[in-house]
């Protein structure tokens, strides 16, 4: 079945009696139609809570973004800021129970990804949307080839045989540039090394040929060399494919000369948008601010490193007002009892600048000061 063909059931009457989604709309979604600026993703005002014993973690508070094809967003943010739950929740690998989705909306190239059955979801998942996880030794199973693995995607989703399936992997991790791809396809995850697992992972991701992927700390544990030739890949394949790519990561230095643009997250909020040199020449946030002062530059060689005072708050107690008000240089009472909302920022003869969002209520200090 191609792309091109809706896949559809007929609509389900719920136990409230409003209609079920039962339908994933492909009509229209094919390779030849993914052309720069297709917009692909939009995620509107998303809300996630974790039920715990402690009382309600809320992970997610409001989050919107949007991705196009041949676009790549980064998102950034210091861990706990609610990066990897709303991309879980976009996947539909969001563990629910204890997770709770409370409000807004996921649509992929019009289609409300939330409103769907789970076998309709299951249809975009890997086939349109594909995640390259933090870890790829815990994400590959120990016991079974990687070739195996690979050629499971093609077995599943479009019926291949074990031989086909075994040959479409050889290909793939050639096109990722394993070296003796034919010798190594019978190879387990532990016989590779930590960079050639992330290119492994990657290989899978890419096996489908999906509009979108998300990658979710690509170049966690890896040594500065091999974070490079991943992230290069990367840019490769995506120009190859014309793919949207969301970034996920704590690491503004490995993103400068991939991302489009920005977005900034701190205790589940977005607190800056921006196209990426925009953000890196003039960012319009203290929390923003601080993570650039925090990456070590040659020039200080000697000095000591900056970090930002303090930790991220505990999202069963976020702090009332500005989530970042407890670390904030700049933190006044409004900040204390108001919380900002993510407003246009404005250049310094008022002129717009387009993509630039600020959540600070003295962003004008902090992006002209």
């Amino acid at each position: 079945m191609s792309d091109a063909t809706r896949l559809s059931k007929q609509s389900k009457q719920s136990k409230d009696g409003a209609p079920r989604r039962d339908t994933v709309e492909l009509i229209g979604a094919g390779r030849e139609n993914l052309v720069p600026g297709t917009p692909l993703l939009e995620v509107d005002d998303l809300h996630i809570e974790f039920h715990t014993r402690d009382g309600v973690a809320k992970a997610v508070n409001g989050v919107s973004y949007s991705v196009s094809a041949g676009e790549t967003l980064a998102v950034l943010g210091e861990s706990g800021s609610g990066k990897s739950v709303t991309a879980q929740a976009i996947m539909g690998i969001l563990d629910m129970p204890p997770g709770k989705i409370t409000a807004g909306s996921i649509r992929f190239r019009g289609e409300d990804l939330l409103t769907m059955s789970p076998k309709a979801r299951r249809a975009v998942r890997g086939r349109k949307i594909a995640m390259i996880f933090q870890d790829a030794l815990s994400s590959l199973n120990p016991v079974l080839s990687v070739g195996y693995q690979l050629g499971e995607m093609f077995r599943v989703h479009q019926g291949a045989s074990r031989k086909e399936a075994k040959e479409k992997a050889i290909e793939l991790m050639e096109r990722v540039r394993i070296p003796a791809a034919r010798q190594r396809v019978g190879d387990y995850p532990h016989q590779f090394s930590g960079g050639m697992r992330q290119r492994i992972m990657i290989a899978m991701a890419l096996a489908l040929e999906p509009d979108l992927i998300i990658a979710d700390e690509p170049t966690t544990a890896l040594d500065v060399t091999v974070q490079a030739q991943v992230m290069d890949l990367l840019a490769e394949l995506q120009a190859e494919f014309n793919m949207g790519l969301i970034l996920i990561t704590h690491d503004l230095g490995v993103v400068a000369d991939v991302a489009d643009k920005i977005a900034v997250m701190y205790a589940g909020r977005i607190v800056e948008t921006a196209p990426v040199h925009e953000l890196y020449a003039r960012p319009a946030h203290p929390y923003t601010k601080g993570l650039l002062r925090s990456i070590p530059r040659l020039d200080q060689k000697g000095q000591n490193l900056y970090a930002i005072q303090g930790l991220p708050p505990s999202l069963l107690r976020i702090p009332e007002g500005c989530a970042f008000n407890p670390r904030c240089d700049r933190a006044a009472d409004r900040c204390r009892s108001e919380a900002p909302r993510l407003v246009p920022v404005l250049a310094a003869d008022g002129a717009d600048l387009p993509g630039r969002r600020s959540a600070c209520h003295f962003w004008k200090e902090t992006l002209h000061g």
